[in-house]
């Protein structure tokens, strides 16, 4: 695992703009909010030369918490190389107001060269070599089915769905991604992966101390690398970012629910899609909502658009009984309203390109592994899952981001399960909100 920090510097063009710190530049703001002076005055009592000195001067003056000042630090750059899929999603879970990317599947390296050893991940010693062995058989079946089905996609160009007059470029771009759509239920979610994020010192530190609060060793290494390279450019800030003990006890209790449920429900036979959606859209009898759906959603020219109150104010959670970790790891990065799985292996999902029986010995050793390290109390069993273990996810948000959401993962370009599974959630919708009908635009996840 390595982590980088990024320092955002003016451009040229701006060269007469002042070169400040990310703390210089809370601590200047802070300032600026106990003072009616005007920015300019502040700043002409900062020395830039010594942008130390000034900072601690200010704030001995200004009488606020760390983390409001925090919050006005900029974005405050990090990448992160070679960290698992897991310590992806639970990054992306955890820093709700980043804006990030991580590498797609389509780019990293399918082989078990590429996944962290068992003693970063925290595995059992006595269980090591079985979950090694384990992982190498799953990107055995990977490969074998991503085989079968490129070489079916090109025999029958038919099992591919195709723009219209396609270049022979795109074909093979199209044909490949189906394959890798169908063949990357067998992933392991131990893989290492890279991402980016950008976020305030103020959320960093909050980021950070959640890490550091998990008992999974990647987590608490990850935060030491980030915290010390975040302490070259938020040195004051970050010092709020060390495990604490409301973050470890919840934690603790998220941990023995997930191994409890997990344990009941542990299963590699397929769940039948189940969905649930709760719409809510009571007010205050002092601020009824009087603006129809037609006049919030109508005056879009696509899901970027703006809408009205009437979807802004109205609460929607959904809630599916089998996402695949596969789309998890997607549908977890909308990072509006509350998230929320027991990551856990419910049932095993395998397009029907796939046939669970041709994989039965993989699928109950992989089971099995995860069953003893639930059994054990290991947190390290996320480790053993596949991105194909179907667990429940639950979102909670407002119905203008559901929409936009729900027209996403339905359109140009949607992997086919993201879409059967927000197709699913919009019906319910618009049964509770019909009204709504005529304005959302549910996609056909035509390729692009």
């Amino acid at each position: 695992m390595k982590v980088t920090g990024l320092a955002i510097v003016p451009p040229p063009a701006a060269a007469d703009l002042p070169r400040v710190t990310p703390e210089l530049l809370a601590s200047v703001l802070a300032r600026y909010s106990r003072s009616n002076e005007g920015i300019g005055k502040i700043m002409e009592k900062v020395d830039l030369a010594n942008p130390d000195a000034s900072i601690d001067r200010i704030l001995k003056f200004v009488d606020y918490g760390h983390a409001s000042i925090g919050g006005l630090t900029g974005g405050l750059a990090i990448a992160l190389d070679d960290v698992s899929m897991w310590l992806a999603y639970k990054i992306f879970e955890i820093a709700q107001m980043a804006d990030g990317q991580e590498s797609s599947t389509r780019y990293i390296t399918m082989e078990a060269t590429n996944l962290p050893t068992p003693a970063e991940l925290g595995i059992p010693a006595d269980l090591a070599p079985r979950w090694t062995a384990l992982m190498a058989q799953s990107f055995a079946a990977y490969h074998a089915e991503y085989d079968r089905l490129d070489r079916a996609a090109l025999a029958d160009p038919s099992l591919v769905r195709l723009p219209p007059d396609a270049k022979p470029a795109v074909i093979t771009r199209l044909r490949k991604n189906y394959a890798l759509d169908r063949a990357r239920y067998f992933i392991p979610l131990a893989t290492r992966t890279n991402l980016g994020l950008v976020q305030s010192s103020r959320m960093w530190a909050a980021t950070v101390k959640q890490l550091d609060s998990l008992p999974m060793p990647e987590a608490q290494a990850a935060a030491q690398l980030i915290r010390n390279e975040l302490l070259k450019s938020s040195p004051r800030l970050m010092r709020h970012s060390v495990a604490e003990k409301s973050y470890q006890a919840q934690a603790e209790q998220e941990l023995a629910a997930s191994l409890q449920l997990g344990l009941a429900r542990l299963s590699i036979q397929p769940l039948a899609d189940e969905v649930w959606v709760k719409v809510d859209n009571d007010s205050p009898p002092w601020l009824r909502e009087e603006q129809t759906m037609a006049e919030a959603l109508r005056h879009r020219t696509n899901r970027y658009g703006y809408q009205g109150k009437a979807t802004r104010r109205m609460r929607v959670s959904f809630a599916w009984n089998n996402m695949a970790i596969a789309e998890l790891r997607d549908l977890n990065r909308h990072r509006t309203g509350h998230r929320y799985t027991p990551l856990i292996q419910a049932g095993f999902y395998l397009p029907p390109e796939i046939k669970h029986a041709a994989h039965q010995s993989l699928l109950e050793e992989q089971a099995a592994l995860t069953r003893e390290l639930m059994t054990r109390g290991s947190a390290a069993y996320v480790y053993s899952l596949l991105l194909g273990a179907q667990t429940p996810f639950e979102h909670s948000t407002q119905a203008d981001k559901f929409i936009y959401e729900a027209e996403l993962r339905t359109g140009m370009g949607a992997h086919f399960r993201y879409a059967e599974h927000l197709s699913a959630a919009l019906r319910e919708f618009l049964r509770a909100v019909p009204t709504a009908r005529d304005w959302v635009v549910e996609g056909t996840a035509e390729p692009e």
